[in-house]
């Protein structure tokens, strides 16, 4: 287990090729990069990791966090493997902690966000509260069990439901707890990144779906709206995870702005 500043890391290709950060989402496991680590790592050295207080990191948080708590974990990560410069792939929440750790560093190179936002939507709002009511008056199953329909289109649901089925007891025993994910569902609602700090960025790939039922499509294509040269992409199909339902054509496009 590779662990530096309290979190647990993975690295994947070889050690001489660019490095490439991965945050993931809510959940803030490494683990949900499995679909596209083959693909990435054959052209970068990719470090997945835990997010702080999920997963194999150190669990301990304190009374409140934030995005910046979260975005001062990954520059310790990259000051701990002696990463100058990396590029970075955040989904939703993990692309809010790229966008973070970009404007407050410059040290991000090619940032990729997949269905994040500028400002919270509204329908986000209530799908979140929805959530929290769950995980609060029905518990961690309940709220786990109800975690697919936020994240998958319905026919891939019911194309793998055996699968997400089975699932369901490992993440349970992962779950970091009520507490902590109700701090991070907090963290989530409360950032939104500086508008003149935005404009600074120069390369930037926004990644929107269209069937995202968690993060409205116009809500992500508008992260693009202030940066000069920012590029976006759109996937008809996919849901909020769509690097996990459709891993070839994110794979594909993801690629291709990275090694432009």
């Amino acid at each position: 287990m590779a662990e530096a500043a309290g979190l647990y890391y993975e690295t994947h290709g070889s050690a001489d090729a660019p490095p490439l950060i991965l945050s993931s989402g809510l959940g803030g496991s490494a683990t949900y990069w499995a679909p596209n680590l083959p693909a990435l790592a054959a052209h970068f050295r990719v470090i997945a990791y835990d997010h702080r207080g999920t997963g194999r990191s150190d669990r301990a948080l304190a009374d409140t966090i934030s995005v910046e708590d979260m975005a001062s974990d990954m520059i310790a990560l990259m000051d701990a493997l002696g990463i100058g410069r990396a590029h970075c792939i955040g989904h939703a929440l993990g692309g809010a902690i790229g966008v973070e750790t970009a404007i407050r560093t410059g040290r991000i190179d090619r940032l990729v966000v997949i269905n994040g936002w500028r400002l919270l939507s509204p329908h986000t709002r209530r799908c979140f509260a929805a959530r929290l009511a769950l995980l609060h008056g029905a518990g961690e199953r309940a709220f786990l069990e109800a975690q697919p329909l936020f994240l998958y289109p319905p026919d891939w649901i019911a194309a793998h439901d055996e699968e997400l089925t089975a699932d369901l007891e490992h993440h349970l025993a992962a779950f970091p707890g009520v507490e902590t994910m109700a701090k991070r569902i907090a963290a989530v609602q409360a950032y939104a990144p500086c508008p003149a700090g935005l404009s600074t960025l120069e390369k930037l790939l926004v990644i929107a779906t269209r069937d995202d039922f968690l993060v409205p499509f116009a809500t992500a294509l508008d992260l693009a709206q202030p940066v000069a040269h920012a590029r976006t992409a759109t996937f008809d199909w996919g849901g909020h995870a769509c690097n996990v339902t459709d891993p070839d054509n994110f794979n594909r496009v993801v690629l291709k702005f990275l090694r432009s």
